[in-house]
C-alpha cells in the first residue's frame, strides 16, 4: 500500500510538473489512460484471451466504471494545474467518506451514529479546506470534489463487481474507456514535450498509475481492506513532501488542519468498519 501510494503521487506530480510546462491536460489524460491501456494488454498476450471478454452485463457495468475513472483522472489533472498538491491530495480524500455516505442509499448499507458524525466532521474538514466563504477559494476545488465523487461511485462499483470480474479484466476496461474517449481531443491538442525530461513524465503518468494498481490489488491480497486503509494517508505525506522538493510549496495552516479532520473522520469510520468486521 506504501508503494502504491508513492506511485499515485509520481503520476500527481508528473501531472503538475508538465502541466506547469505548458502541455494539454487532454494530451496527459490520454497519455494515462494509454500507457494504462498498453500495461493492461501486453502481459495478456501469449497466455490466455480471457481478460479479453466478459458478459454483457459486466461489460456494461465495468464501461460505467471507466467512465467513472476518467471524469475522476480529467477533473483531478485540471485541478492540479491551479491548485497546491495538498490541497488536492486532502480533497481527494473525502472520498472513502462519501463511500461511506452513499453506500447506504445506493448499496442499502446500515450506517450508525458514529458513522454518520464522522461523516459529517469529515465534510466540514472539506469546507476548511475549500473555504468557499473567503478569499482563499479557486474554483478548482470543485473540480477536486467531482474528482473524489466519481472516485467514490468507482470505488463502489468495483466493489459490486469484486468477485464476479477478474481483476485483470476491470484493469483493461478502465484503459479502454479513457484512451478510446481522449483519442481524437488528444491527438489535436498533442504539444510534443520541450525536453528528454519531460517524454520521460509524459510515459511515467500512465506506468506509475497502472503499477500504483498492480500493488494496490498485491496489498489486497494479502490482507483485507480494513487493515489497509490507514496506510492509504501516505498519500497525503508524499504529496506535501513533493510541493516542498519539486515546487518549494508549503500548504497553509487551514489547508493542514482541514486535510487533519478528514484523515481523522476517514480513521473513524474505518474503526468502526473494522470493529464490525471482527
Amino acid at each position: 500500500m506504501l508503494v502504491a501510494y508513492l506511485l499515485f503521487s509520481v503520476t500527481d506530480v508528473s501531472v503538475a510538473w508538465l502541466t506547469a510546462a505548458g502541455l494539454p491536460v487532454l494530451q496527459l489524460a490520454f497519455m494515462r489512460f494509454g500507457t494504462h491501456l498498453a500495461l493492461s494488454t501486453g502481459p495478456m498476450m501469449g497466455r490466455d484471451h480471457s481478460g479479453f471478454t466478459a458478459p454483457a452485463r459486466q461489460a456494461l457495468w465495468m464501461l460505467l466504471r471507466g467512465a467513472l475513472l476518467l471524469t475522476a483522472t480529467l477533473c483531478n489533472f485540471v485541478a492540479l494545474t491551479y491548485l497546491d498538491l495538498t490541497v488536492v491530495a486532502a480533497i481527494m480524500f473525502s472520498s472513502p467518506i462519501i463511500v461511506s455516505a452513499l453506500a447506504v442509499p445506493l448499496l442499502g448499507e446500515r450506517v450508525g451514529p458514529w458513522r454518520w458524525g464522522a461523516i459529517l466532521v469529515g465534510f466540514l474538514g472539506v469546507l476548511v479546506v475549500v473555504r468557499p466563504w473567503g478569499a482563499a477559494f479557486h474554483p478548482a476545488t470543485l473540480l477536486s470534489l467531482t474528482a473524489a465523487t466519481a472516485l467514490a461511485l468507482f470505488s463502489l462499483l468495483t466493489r459490486r463487481l469484486s468477485g464476479e470480474a477478474a481483476p485483470r479484466t476491470m484493469q483493461l476496461y478502465a484503459g479502454l474507456v479513457g484512451t478510446i474517449a481522449l483519442a481524437p481531443a488528444a491527438f489535436l491538442a498533442w504539444e510534443n514535450p520541450a525536453t528528454a525530461l519531460d517524454w520521460g513524465l509524459l510515459f511515467l503518468i500512465g506506468a506509475a498509475a497502472w503499477l500504483g494498481h498492480h500493488f494496490f490489488g498485491l496489498a489486497h491480497g494479502y490482507a483485507p481492506a480494513n487493515v489497509l486503509m490507514p496506510f492509504s494517508y501516505s498519500f497525503l505525506i508524499y504529496m506535501a513532501a513533493a510541493g516542498w522538493l519539486v515546487f518549494g510549496t508549503l500548504p497553509d495552516l487551514w489547508s493542514v488542519i482541514g486535510a487533519i479532520v478528514i484523515a481523522a473522520s476517514g480513521l473513524v469510520i474505518w474503526w468502526r468498519e473494522r470493529g464490525r468486521a471482527t
